[in-house]
């Protein structure tokens, strides 16, 4: 079994803005002394977790992360017949084993990452304090964290501040995607016009806005360590074989949600490198330090890329057991193909 799986990615984006900073605009960074455009990890890894494609192919496998938990369990206690009051103390207690709450609140501070096991155990709890009527003891809410994790969370990882014995490590580490060239992030200028303004007596516009935008061609990097996966999903390797796969099928086909009814940016990948063994890991991001200057940007991002693989492999001797390509520009390799690479 190869101890690590590395995806390396090339996907073209029309003028959007999919991740946006502060002030609206496309995040940006500057590599190599030219700024280039940015779509952070954090929101790759929310669309990829949240997209109906991995939901649907890890249903059942998946938590929920929410502050809300104990809104939920309160509801819950109320719903089966207990009082207000001590619905809220023991919604509280329950809650409170996942992050501490806020002043005179059901809220947990922090987003809690709940995997199903453990939502089945608090609800397994309210419905025996609601038939027996009486508080928690310390055990039972004890035995509330479950070290049965969900897919999710053991590919993402897990925090408890007040429980570090409940944390789980990411299986998956997941670089901000990044053009390999160049950008200037330009200004869309619009208007909106009233439809009922006849344009006689009033000839100007409802509304006046601008929105910043870029085109790009993305290099993004993946790396997951299958041997913690599959310790953080209890040793079971089938379903961290189809977690990686249902991965791999979001990382090359969802796209960031980002302005999208205003540019509607989606995009498959057009490239992608993946590679098997239990070599240190290594990005190669290294490939676009010199930004690509060319007409025929794809095939030189791809050029790069693949040199770059083959720079690394002659100084430091191979650094993957075993690779597979599939390439949209020229239409070889399939996804089939390559889930079942990633899996095998």
């Amino acid at each position: 079994m190869s101890q690590f799986i590395q995806l390396h990615l090339l996907t073209s984006y029309a003028p959007s803005n999919l991740n946006r900073d502060d002030l609206g605009r496309p995040k940006t960074a500057v590599m190599g002394g030219a700024e280039r455009l940015r779509v952070s990890s954090q929101s790759l890894k929310r669309h990829w977790r949240t997209s109906e494609l991995f939901e649907a192919a890890m249903a059942g496998h998946l938590g929920i992360r929410t502050k809300r938990f104990g809104l939920s369990l309160f509801e819950a206690l109320t719903q089966a017949g207990v009082k207000e009051k001590s619905a809220q103390k023991w919604a509280a207690e329950m809650a409170g084993q996942y992050g501490k709450l806020k002043k005179d609140s059901l809220e947990i501070e922090q987003l809690a990452h709940i995997s199903p096991a453990e939502q089945d155990a608090a609800l397994s709890l309210v419905a025996v304090l609601a038939a027996e009527d009486r508080s928690p003891s310390a055990e039972e809410l004890k035995a509330l964290k479950n070290k049965q994790t969900s897919v999710d969370i053991a590919l993402f990882g897990r925090m408890l501040a007040s429980s570090p014995e409940f944390n789980v490590e990411a299986a998956c580490q997941v670089a901000h995607a990044i053009s390999v060239h160049s950008v200037t992030v330009e200004d869309d200028y619009f208007t909106a016009v009233d439809d009922l303004n006849d344009g006689k007596t009033d000839a100007g516009s409802a509304h006046i806005g601008e929105a910043g935008f870029a085109a790009a061609l993305f290099y993004s990097y993946i790396c997951i360590n299958k041997t913690q996966l599959i310790d953080s999903l209890q040793g079971d390797e089938a379903l961290a074989n189809q977690a990686i796969q249902a991965l791999t099928e979001a990382v090359v086909k969802v796209s960031p949600s980002g302005k999208q009814n205003s540019f509607g940016s989606r995009a498959y990948a057009s490239f992608v490198l993946a590679e098997k063994g239990a070599q240190q890991p290594r990005s190669l991001s290294v490939a676009f330090l010199k930004p690509i200057m060319d007409i025929d940007m794809g095939e030189a991002a791809v050029k790069a890329l693949e040199k770059q693989a083959e720079n690394f492999d002659a100084i430091y001797g191979d650094c993957a057991d075993s690779r597979y390509r599939i390439n949209a520009f020229t239409g070889e390799g399939s996804l089939t193909q390559l889930q079942q690479f990633v899996a095998e």
